[in-house]
């Protein structure tokens, strides 16, 4: 096994970075690779991102979104959690055996006296019953990659913000997130995230029998790695554009009157959409919905539009700020 040095913390580059080691470097071993991101939401490959996050909050709160390979739901990272990456070659034995995988977790936290910690249900990794670990596979060729999450000394009432949304507002289907009651690692050690790194890459290694081998990236890796961020893990067409088809309604009461929006959106495009309720018109309500009918669905798309409406001449005392308020 070869770990693979990466100290970055763009989440865009890491993601890429999977993926380049999974399907384009050739090393011939299995790879090792552990890894911290700046506030961010990853998603499922087959997650409406739309549905898993709460997008106000989540631009307010200068947090980045990015859609990874493998499926299952969303989760939270930041500087508190450490993830971990394992690439196994020529691998049919260990497919959907996240079991195997977890064991040198479960065994680094025993280690340090940590009691009832386990592996749990279909991919996750308990304390007390809590967990601090969620786990997805994907394959390619006869490669594996396994990605779990650890949390360490996450901010966990940012994880429950921006993930809450009141998913009645939609009609689609996107694999729905699971949410469980979490943990942080930190609850139950005392040692710095750091030093739980150190120990878990040794009890890794330890536990394959080989001594700890260290691959450093290269100019040509950045290159390589950076040309997958600027085609794929950086654009809004992997990252939203890639949600499932869905239906959206929401509703609101204000200075207006009732209304009500209701859109259909189509690999991230806004097909139709229609204002209702029981507002009076000054314009045609109609002239106002065309603005939006063929753009992305992209709150900052979206607020540029609005900021260059007076609303209130379509539907009277409807102010700009409420008409921006439906589409979160």
């Amino acid at each position: 096994m070869i770990n693979i040095v990466n100290n970055s913390n763009n989440p865009y580059f890491n993601l890429s970075l999977e993926e380049y080691f999974l399907k384009y470097k050739e090393l011939d071993d299995d790879l090792l690779i552990l890894w911290q991101n700046e506030p961010v939401i990853v998603i499922g490959k087959n997650q409406n991102a739309y549905e898993e996050l709460n997008l106000e909050y989540i631009k307010n709160n200068n947090i980045k979104v990015v859609r990874r390979l493998s499926g299952g739901g969303a989760v939270y990272h930041d500087l508190g959690n450490l993830n971990f990456t394992i690439i196994e070659k020529n691998s049919v034995s260990h497919k959907n055996d996240f079991k195997f995988f977890t064991e040198p977790v479960v065994n680094c936290l025993k280690d340090l006296g940590v009691e009832n910690v386990e592996f749990s249900g279909r991919n996750d990794i308990l304390i007390d019953g809590k967990k601090f670990s969620g786990n997805a596979q994907y394959f390619y060729k006869n490669s594996l990659l396994h990605h779990g999450t650890l949390l360490f000394s996450s901010d966990l009432t940012v994880l429950s913000k921006a993930l809450n949304v009141k998913n009645e507002k939609f009609e689609s289907k996107g694999i729905k997130s699971v949410r469980s009651r979490v943990t942080n690692i930190s609850e139950y050690v005392d040692i710095s995230l750091l030093k739980f790194k150190e120990l878990l890459i040794k009890r890794i290694f330890e536990e394959k029998n080989e001594e700890v081998k260290n691959y450093e990236l290269t100019e040509e890796d950045y290159e390589k790695i950076n040309e997958l961020v600027k085609k794929k893990y950086g654009t809004w067409e992997w990252n939203f554009g890639q949600s499932p088809n869905f239906n959206y309604k929401k509703e609101l009461k204000c200075d207006a009157g009732f209304v009500c929006l209701n859109m259909n959106v189509e690999e991230g495009v806004i097909k139709e959409l229609k204002i209702l309720g029981d507002f009076f018109e000054k314009e045609p309500v109609e002239e106002l919905e065309k603005q939006f009918i063929g753009i992305k669905y992209d709150l900052k798309i979206i607020e540029n539009i609005i900021d260059n409406i007076d609303v209130k001449e379509f539907i009277l005392k409807l102010q700009n700020k409420d008409l921006m308020k439906l589409f979160y």
